[in-house]
């Protein structure tokens, strides 16, 4: 393997999601991973631990994940680009600690690639059952970040990307995969190192005493960081706390802080749409997908083209915050979206708060363990343009 001096990979490869995923963390800079072993993700952390010591990190196997989800932010306050790695029922058990990475402003990347539930499910199976558990997952207000690939070379290339977002933003972002985009293997090209955009930390430049821990101004709502033990006065806690980081259980700083928490993400959700459209433009009918379920519906998309049928295809790339506004202007000028995800429904429901009644929403849902048959969504797709 072809490496260049930092000892990260560059040049073409030929691998599958989850080690392209692992790929892409080391380039954007991650140099401490915990995580648990659980299908269909174990490929993400094997591959680290071993490539890990050529780049100068640790990974670490915790005792389950929810020491792994909060070994992470002990790691991240320590100065280090963080990652855990894991699947449904182990993104259970992480949520309360999600919560405290929201609360504390730890930046983190959390990988999940997803299979199908509930409880232990089917664990070598796809599915896209999660979606919804991300949002909304851990308890209280929040606002978090979340991008579903939809290949090898995307688990690579927008990893960089959740890195860089959570660096941006300060906030916990998810890696939605699917255990299909996991195991698939595919060609993966990986740019010299000097050609990839990292964002680096927001490292504070002030002095020990002028320096507040969760200062910030009308124009940037996100606070500046710090290395414990540089000798900077920090307490970090999940409780409500005041510029100073530390606890003021009244209902003013509660809601100084929150809105701020809010603020940062929802002040900026016209930067954090990615929807790669192909022939909306005059559409009858748009059909709406993220991660494997995209690829699966060219099929259906082609096979309706063919039929003479206007139909569009609008892919999630950032789930989360969803796009309202794109849709909802999208929806003047469609008859109707289609939806295929393998789940009951979950995304449907963002697309039809959306469009309100603007144009009609047809779910296709998939109880998981296989990916739709594409005649499933072409059927979908003729019925919604009658």
């Amino acid at each position: 393997m072809k490496a260049d001096t930092s000892g990260v990979l560059t040049g073409v490869h030929f691998m599958d999601g989850d080690h392209a995923a692992c790929e892409g963390a080391l380039a954007a800079g991650c140099r401490f991973v915990a995580g648990y072993p659980i299908t269909p993700s174990t490929e993400v952390v094997e591959r680290f631990a071993a490539r890990i010591p050529k780049v100068g990190g640790v990974f670490i196997q915790m005792e389950d994940e929810i020491a792994s989800s909060i070994a992470i932010q002990g790691a991240a306050w320590g100065g280090k680009k963080v990652m855990s790695v894991t699947s449904g029922p182990g993104l259970s058990l992480m949520m309360e600690h999600i919560g405290f990475a929201v609360c504390t402003e730890t930046p983190s990347v959390w990988v999940d690639v997803q299979r199908c539930g509930p409880s232990t499910g089917l664990p070598t199976q796809p599915a896209q059952q999660d979606m919804q558990q991300v949002k909304w997952g851990s308890h209280g207000d929040y606002e978090i970040i979340a991008l579903s690939p939809n290949s090898p070379q995307e688990c690579f290339d927008l990893m960089i990307t959740a890195f860089n977002l959570s660096e941006t933003y300060r906030c916990p972002v998810f890696f939605m995969m699917d255990e299909v985009v996991g195991h698939m293997t595919e060609r993966v090209v990986i740019p010299p190192a000097d050609q990839i955009e990292i964002t680096p930390r927001k490292f504070t430049t002030k002095a020990p005493s002028e320096f507040v821990l969760y200062a910030t101004t009308q124009d940037d709502l996100v606070p500046e960081m710090v290395k414990a033990g540089d000798g900077y006065r920090i307490h970090t806690t999940g409780l409500t706390h005041d510029e100073r980081g530390y606890p003021v259980m009244t209902v003013a700083v509660q809601q100084k802080m929150m809105t701020r928490l809010i603020d940062k993400i929802r002040n900026n959700v016209h930067k954090l749409v990615d929807v790669r459209t192909d022939n909306c433009d005059g559409a009858d009918v748009v059909v709406v997908s993220y991660g494997i379920t995209s690829r699966i519906a060219h099929a259906a998309l082609d096979e309706a083209r063919a039929k003479g049928l206007k139909v569009g295809h609008a892919r999630l790339v950032i789930c989360w915050p969803f796009p309202e506004a794109l849709f909802r202007e999208m929806a003047s000028g469609v008859k109707a979206f289609v939806f295929p995800e393998i789940n009951m429904g979950q995304m449907v429901r963002e697309l039809n708060r959306a469009v309100a009644g603007k144009a009609k929403v047809v779910s296709v849902p998939h109880t998981g363990g296989t990916v739709h048959e594409p005649e499933v969504i072409l059927n979908a797709i003729m019925e919604a343009a009658r």
